[in-house]
């Protein structure tokens, strides 16, 4: 190497020493290595943790090495402002050669001792470097995010809690209180293993070489959360439930009483059914729904005791076969009336032909007039037949249709001959 060589080589090596010390002393200083110091750790992030406090060690060792060294080259080169040759090929050699001996440098301790030139050490201090920063920083990466948010989570947790227990959701006793007890345990354990083993979630970036590339791995902490997000809806429904209890009972209770009078009414007029209509298959009407109102008194009961836990689950089923109870009340007494709405429809159509036929002039008929009286005996009477009465009231249409067909008249090649024709 000439002069300029070797001023060029010191100047970028003396640059590179600056680096090195620079990010030394940034990693002393770093939270999350002051942290790792100070943690009981355990896990992959005990065993990464070793292994780089141990690299942080030796990159030390190495850096004071290679300042010395550097230092000794730059001695020589400050004797004379011209170096001699002898200068010149021992600048040559500390700067270029393997001239720096570092005594125990083998990996894990395993070498007495290891030679590298300025370049291979600062090529070393890099590497060793890096792989340090990255545990650190993703240690803290992974300290700074979960935790607090695990903590957040636990207050949430809090206000959940105290809540359900206001409106009786508690362990044991609704499976809501029983999921509140196992997600409680579950943000204890995940804090306590976020603490002691940070590298444990943390998940590297694919493809990247860069010191702390990746992102805290939050899976659990997220299922923790939509499970206390589903817990806290569930709180929220039966503390509406408490809100609009009452209002909903007295639903209940007005559509089986409607239901109740409408399974009444069925029954009347099943009885009438009988006593009016003839050979007629009326079903049977079922009692009232005791099984709903024993129900509603243990729904009742429940809201006086303010276990609203209970009373949320009954209160949906009781408003959904509540409303099935009228409807099947309803259909109840529409079967049952059947029968009297065929006779109802009969008689409105013997009347209305009675009308048309006498629109027509023709009340006086005597077939009509017997047909339609034969008719009305048979729906006005008690009981009716209605298979006979319906068709009573078909030969009367009949005979009412032929009545009302207009006469043709006859062409004039067949009517009679007048009596002037005859005369002729």
């Amino acid at each position: 190497m000439d002069r300029d060589e070797v001023d060029r080589a010191l100047a970028r090596l003396g640059a590179e020493h600056e680096a090195v010390e620079t990010s030394l002393l940034a990693l002393q200083d770093h939270a999350g290595r002051r942290l790792l110091e100070g943690a009981a750790l355990s896990g992959v992030t005990e065993e990464r943790w070793a292994a780089a406090d141990a690299a942080v060690t030796r990159l030390w060792t190495y850096f004071d090495a290679y300042s010395g060294a550097l230092a000794a080259a730059r001695e020589i080169r400050e004797r004379r402002r011209w170096p001699t040759r002898e200068d010149l090929a021992e600048l040559t050699e500390r700067l270029r050669g393997p001239g720096v001996v570092i005594a125990g440098a083998g990996a894990g301790g395993s070498a007495l001792a290891e030679r590298f030139s300025l370049a291979e050490l600062v090529a070393r201090m890099n590497e060793l470097y890096a792989g340090s920063l990255d545990v650190v920083v993703a240690a803290d990466a992974v300290w700074s995010a979960l935790p607090a948010r695990i903590d957040l989570l636990g207050a949430e947790l809090h206000r959940t809690r105290a809540l359900a227990h206001s409106v009786g959701v508690r362990p044991g006793e609704h499976p809501s209180g029983d999921d509140l007890e196992e997600i409680t345990a579950e943000l204890a354990e995940l804090r306590a293993r976020v603490i002691a083993d940070p590298l444990g979630f943390w998940i590297p970036a694919a493809g990247s070489s860069a010191p702390g590339g990746g992102r805290p791995d939050t899976g659990r902490y997220d299922r923790a959360a939509r499970a206390l997000d589903d817990v806290r809806r569930e709180v929220e429904a039966v503390l509406t439930v408490r809100q609009d209890a009452e209002a909903r009972l007295i639903g209940v209770r007005d559509v089986l009483s409607r239901a109740d009078r409408t399974l009444a009414e069925a029954r009347t007029a099943r009885v009438e059914v009988l006593a009016k209509i003839a050979a007629s298959e009326v079903p049977a009407v079922s009692g009232p729904p005791t099984a709903l109102q024993e129900e509603l008194a243990a729904a009742a009961e429940y809201r006086r005791r303010s276990q609203w836990h209970r009373l949320s689950p009954l209160l949906d089923s009781l408003e959904d076969r509540s409303d099935e109870e009228l409807t099947r009340a309803r259909e109840s007494l529409t079967a049952v009336t059947a029968p009297l709405a065929v006779r109802a429809e009969l008689r409105g159509r013997l009347d209305a032909y009675k009308a048309k036929v006498a629109r027509h002039g023709m009340a006086e008929d005597p077939l009509l007039i017997e047909r339609y009286d034969a008719a009305r005996r048979m729906l006005w009477s008690a009981p009716c037949d209605l298979r006979a009465a319906e068709q009573a009231v078909l030969r009367y249409q009949r005979a009412t249709a032929e009545t009302l067909v207009p006469r043709q008249p006859l062409p004039e090649d067949h009517r009679p001959a007048g009596p002037e024709e005859e005369d002729a």
